[in-house]
């Protein structure tokens, strides 16, 4: 079976089913790769299948009618990129990073809901979630400085690439799932001072950056202390 051999079963979506409930999912359920730049799912697109996210990073785009873009969020794994009960999509879903994703059809996800108060829960805990990330999200762009933004940045991806880590881990590493355009993009910034506060935490010791995109971040309390809370 399909779900036997996926770590994502026991996090998020998946881990609300029974085995029966998993194996009728499973019997639908299509895993797939995508490389960094796919659009997995467009704007006012007809949605007709939804996706657990087993590895990489996702980035949800708004556009405007002029054709600019705004990002306005991430999702890592095992997150569920996806809205149920809603026709079309209002978000650009693209893979930020080379993804894996498991795709299930619509029809199947939505019956499942309406059979698993559970499963349901699950996905109403996710939209909290993602809804408590927004508001500290207001936060940042609108109150902190570009140093303090871009540590937040870096710790939400340090936090998120391993969540099984845990929050008591003193150390990270990770490469940027962002072009330093994307970054600015993010967090209202240009970038030239994406690259200027990158610089300052080099240059005082709080991360390292091999190879232009791989961060070592040796002690994230200090990080931590660099983010304005």
């Amino acid at each position: 079976m399909l779900c036997a051999s996926c770590e994502a079963r026991h996090g998020g979506v998946c881990a609300a089913l029974d085995p029966d409930q998993l194996a009728v999912l499973a019997r639908s359920a299509r895993k797939y790769e995508a490389g960094s730049g796919t659009e997995l799912m467009g704007d006012a697109e007809r949605i007709e299948s939804y996706a657990n996210v087993l590895s990489g990073v996702v980035k949800l785009t708004k556009t405007l009618s002029d054709g600019r873009q705004q990002i306005v969020g991430l999702q890592f794994a095992p997150d569920f990129l996806g809205r149920p009960f809603k026709a079309e999509s209002d978000l650009n879903a693209e893979a930020a990073t080379d993804v894996s994703l498991c795709a299930f059809p619509r029809a199947s996800v939505e019956r499942m809901i309406r059979a698993s108060p559970e499963l349901e829960r699950r996905l109403y805990l996710q939209a909290l979630k993602e809804l408590d990330e927004a508001r500290d999200w207001m936060v940042t762009l609108g109150r902190k400085t570009a140093g303090e933004k871009i540590a937040s940045f870096l710790l939400m991806i340090a936090r998120s690439i391993e969540p099984a880590a845990g929050t008591d881990r003193m150390s990270a590493r990770f490469d940027l799932p962002l072009t330093r355009a994307d970054i600015a993009d993010f967090l209202g910034l240009t970038i030239e001072t994406v690259s200027r506060q990158l610089t300052r935490l080099r240059a005082d010791k709080v991360i390292a950056i091999e190879n232009n995109r791989h961060v070592i971040v040796p002690d994230l309390s200090r990080l931590e202390a660099r983010q304005g809370r």
